[in-house]
């Protein structure tokens, strides 16, 4: 019996100019890929990976779709290489976005379709960040009680969540501007190290409602089928179920924290598991690290 796999999908800020275009340029397969994605976006997205620039492959409604095409051709490339067996995959993981990409490669929706809810997500996204200023600050070194007090002091009258539960003392919060830059002052009068995001907006917070409700009437027009393999919600650190459960989580997971350090707690618990990063990065193996410094996860980037 083969040991546990478990394929990781990365989310947004992963994304750097360049990705993918090696990958296209030696596998038709990933050509493929980025050629399909092209006519369903209407511009060629493959100029924006391989030569940006920077500012236009960082912008939300941009990145999102970038690297879900980029991670799913790195993962058909690497399946028909012979890396793996994609039968013998026992689970996927996705960070943020990476959950559709999880979500599609489990037979959940096509690839053309997931390719339209995550350009949608990203274009609903930034219009939501613009429309309020809005950040996010990565807080090292505290754990969930310490952060949950810092925002309690930061929060005020303004929006202040825990946004993304990555790794043990990697906590990331988001909010209003105005509460960013209290929670850094906070920080600093707390001894924890704190560094203020170059993101768009405050995700996975409540100032993403208006993004929530738009990919809630999305999601409802596309056909939902029941994961071929195992899929991990972030919103839950649980398995997904059934097409009704997919679609609320979904619309869930914009507003609230990615408990991806839960996920993961999970996963490594499994003895001999072997775990493959697709491509862009290998963000996913940092995070992997400091959950288990013995931890190898295999990166496609």
């Amino acid at each position: 019996m083969s040991n546990p796999l478990y394929i990781l999908c990365p989310g947004q800020g992963a994304q750097a100019v360049g990705m993918g275009k090696a990958l296209y340029e030696s596998s038709e397969t990933a050509k493929g890929v980025f050629k399909t994605a092209a006519d369903v976006l209407g511009y060629d997205l493959s100029a924006i990976c391989f030569d940006g620039p920077e500012a236009r492959l960082n912008q939300t409604d941009i990145s999102q779709p970038a690297i879900y095409v980029a991670s799913i051709a790195s993962f058909r490339h690497a399946a028909e290489s012979g890396m793996f067996d994609t039968a013998a995959v026992t689970a996927y993981a996705g960070l943020s976005l990476g959950e559709y990409t999880a979500l599609h490669l489990a037979g959940v929706f096509g690839f053309e379709e997931g390719l339209k809810l995550v350009a949608l997500r990203g274009q609903y996204m930034q219009e939501a960040a613009v429309a309020t200023p809005s950040s996010m600050v990565a807080l090292i070194g505290a754990d969930e009680k310490q952060v949950d007090e810092l925002c309690d002091k930061a929060r005020g009258a303004d929006v202040l969540v825990p946004a993304n539960y990555n790794a043990p003392g990697q906590i990331v919060v988001s909010g209003s501007s105005s509460a960013c830059q209290r929670v850094l002052a906070e920080a600093e009068k707390a001894g924890i190290r704190a560094m203020a995001l170059k993101v768009a907006g405050a995700f996975h917070s409540p100032l993403m409602q208006p993004a929530a409700d738009r990919m809630r009437m999305e999601l409802a027009k596309v056909e939902i089928h029941p994961p071929k393999k195992p899929v991990y919600s972030n919103v839950t650190a649980k398995l997904h179920s059934d097409a009704d459960h997919i679609r609320e989580l979904l619309v869930k997971q914009i507003v609230s924290p990615v408990r991806w350090e839960q996920t993961m707690q999970t996963l490594v618990a499994t003895p001999d598991a072997k775990f493959i990063e697709l491509s862009p990065g290998r963000t996913l193996a940092g995070l992997a690290k400091r959950i288990n410094r013995r931890l190898a996860v295999e990166s496609l980037g």
